[in-house]
């Protein structure tokens, strides 16, 4: 028997989705075995679109609706539950849609109203088990497809969230149908009045749940109800699960992420994941892509997210978002997004992330040749860019010859076309020369007029100083940008950002309060304490004296400077505390003041793991050529150093257990 005050927060939750367009469904139309709401699916079907289920009864006549169902439940059997609703499914050679999706624009009415014809359903304790009469607490479908579960609890029964989980974990089987992983629910959320969490993927007592809150006071949690009510999660029902937001959600937002990895033994694992926006994701993408339609082009947007903040998805997101968004006019607002990163991973993360929105090709352009390249996909206007911002200084010499082998010495400059820009990374060094560069580019023939006006009008003889003037004074009225940054200093909030606040915040408090990194400081010891330790050990007869605070003791003799000294310290720290944590697969990583200091800082690590044969390897990570100040003549790689491995190779090989 349920508590009152659970069926209380149960009875909370129905009347504010009730009132925003969902449907009461009862538990008894539920068909345990397929898992989904026959009835809502094929009523669905019927309304929307009648032409084609008129077709197939003059095949099927009575058994139409059966055999409906049945190509529905083989097609979400097999290609999934999101892929289902975002493409439809093929019946005896007819496409069906099981959802209808919000265009972009509302330039369609027609278009509008198929959306609106999206049933959205709620079902409070639904017996969901072939085996026995267990049942969820609150269920949410789109059309007849069970998409979300909730498990309620109220502290003031002395159960909370953590129990939710417990119950996830442990009393629900993840063989049943309605649990089977991306083909039916997407998401569980375990929720409380204080606190929300949720996993995409049930796996008994291995199931990996994420916090859903909102943060509070830059930490974890969630602030008080704004109306002075008792549920401070309220924004999970009132916000999230809307209905315009769940059927967003399912278009825009969840994604398979597949990760190949090669395990120790050299076998190669696929690894599914479905991701769900955590709640900052959420916001974050949704507020600027707003804002950007309200203010229109020519604002800056400066996102300070934590590492462990999931910046890649938020960028995924973002740059989808962006590159179909209409302003309140239904004009389109970007012409393309142009997405600046170091990072090999984000590329190819991108391109899979936004194929399984809009499954078309060529909507994604990686920029991984040279800087024509960039110049060729820059003119025929691709929706989506990624490239280094390394390539733009070369962009304009590559427009100019375009435009000649075309014979068109006029338009050796780009059209001025609108660009949202979004920085991976976001530092002060892009804001000097190479960032000029990019505004000078992107600013096209129109920035090029307006210099050459004021050239004339002042009798300024050199053009092209004037005109980079012109591009690096901040902002230009085609251009939008998004710059992201775990540590923004004095001068990214000046230029990016709004009074010198970012436009939307995640703490690395919050980050370290939810789990998603370990807090440095926690751990932190000095060299100086460090030494001081290992010597009181070395003096006091009841310390136990271990081998390695012997190897340490000796330091005191050599210069503390020394960077074979300090290596001596951290290969043996590493060696006798460090790498048996995590099961044996603990990893460091050592920091340096400049790029020559990685090279001998490698040099001195290595040099000293095979002197004392330890079964340890290194790669270091820079940028270019360095040169030995000691040895003229001698440079160095990072290819060279790491032994032939590659710069995109590199993640691969860090990530094996060496």
């Amino acid at each position: 028997m349920k508590t009152t005050s659970e069926a209380a927060f149960e009875t909370a939750i129905e009347s504010v989705l009730l009132a925003d367009g969902y449907l009461r469904l009862d538990a008894k139309g539920f068909d345990r075995e397929r898992a989904i709401f026959p009835d809502e699916a094929l009523a669905f079907i019927r309304t929307t679109q009648g032409k084609v289920w008129e077709k197939l009864e003059t095949l099927h006549g009575e058994q139409t609706g059966a055999r409906v169902l049945e190509s529905l439940c083989k097609w979400l059997d097999t290609h999934g539950t999101l892929a289902t609703l975002r493409h439809g499914f093929k019946c005896f050679g007819k496409t069906l849609r099981i959802a209808l999706f919000r265009p972009a624009h509302g330039l369609n009415p027609d278009l509008e109203a198929r959306y609106k014809a999206n049933r959205l359903g709620l079902t409070r304790q639904l017996h969901f088990s072939l085996h026995s009469e267990q049942s969820l607490d609150v269920v949410l479908s789109v059309n007849g497809i069970p998409v979300v579960t909730l498990e309620l609890k109220n502290p003031l029964t002395g159960q909370t969230a953590a129990n939710a989980i417990h119950q996830y974990r442990h009393d629900r089987d993840p063989r049943e149908p309605i649990f089977a992983f991306t083909k039916r629910t997407q998401v569980h959320f375990a929720v409380d009045t204080e606190e929300a969490h949720m996993t995409t993927r049930l796996a008994g007592s291995a199931t990996y749940f994420l916090p859903f809150n909102r943060g509070m006071d830059g930490g974890a949690g969630n602030p008080p109800d704004r109306d002075g009510r008792n549920y401070r999660t309220a924004y999970l029902w009132e916000e999230v699960l809307q209905r315009d937001s769940l059927l967003d959600l399912l278009a825009r937002f969840l994604h398979v992420d597949v990760q190949e990895k090669v395990t120790e033994d050299g076998k190669k694992v696929r690894k599914e994941s479905l991701i769900f926006p955590r709640y900052h994701q959420l916001q974050a993408v949704r507020q600027m892509v707003a804002a950007a339609a309200r203010e229109g082009v020519g604002h800056n947007y400066l996102v300070e997210h934590s590492a462990g903040s999931g910046k890649s998805n938020t960028i995924a997101w973002l740059a989808h978002r962006l590159s179909s968004l209409h302003n309140a006019r239904d004009e389109r607002l970007f012409d393309s997004v142009v997405v600046i990163t170091d990072r090999v991973v984000l590329d190819r993360q991108l391109q899979n992330t936004i194929y399984q929105f809009d499954h078309r090709q060529g909507v994604v352009q990686k920029i991984d040749a040279d800087s024509r390249q960039l110049a060729e996909a820059l003119e025929a206007g691709v929706p989506i860019i990624i490239t280094t911002l390394q390539k733009f200084p070369f962009v304009s010499g590559q427009l100019a010859k375009l435009s000649e082998e075309r014979g068109d010495a006029a338009k050796s400059h780009l059209p001025t076309r609108k660009y949202a820009v979004i920085i991976d990374e976001a530092h002060s060094s892009q804001s000097g020369e190479t960032a000029t560069e990019l505004k000078g580019v992107l600013g096209g023939a129109e920035l090029r007029r307006k210099a050459q006006e004021m050239a004339e009008e002042e009798g300024e003889v050199e053009l092209e100083r004037l005109f980079r003037a012109m591009a690096k004074r901040g902002r230009q009225p085609n251009m939008s940008f998004f710059a992201f940054t775990a540590t923004p200093k004095h001068k990214t909030l000046a230029i990016f950002g709004r009074d010198g606040e970012p436009f939307h915040r995640y703490t690395m408090r919050q980050a370290i309060d939810e789990g998603f990194i370990e807090d440095v400081l926690k751990n932190y010891v000095t060299y100086k304490t460090y030494y001081k330790l290992i010597k009181k050990a070395e003096d006091d007869p009841n310390v136990e004296r271990k081998k390695a605070a012997k190897a340490l003791a000796r330091f005191m003799r050599l210069h503390p400077h020394n960077i074979g000294q300090k290596t001596e310290v951290m290969v043996e720290h590493f060696q006798h505390f460090t790498r048996h944590k995590i099961g044996g697969h603990a990893k460091a990583m050592v920091v340096t003041g400049s790029r020559l200091e990685a090279v001998r800082y490698k040099q001195a690590f290595d040099h000293r793991i095979q002197e004392k044969g330890y079964p340890i390897k290194t790669l270091v990570a820079f940028s270019g050529t360095v040169e030995d100040d000691k040895t003229p003549e001698k440079t160095y790689t990072e290819v060279e150093m790491n032994g032939g491995v590659k710069e995109k190779e590199l993640p691969d090989t860090f990530s094996k257990p060496d």
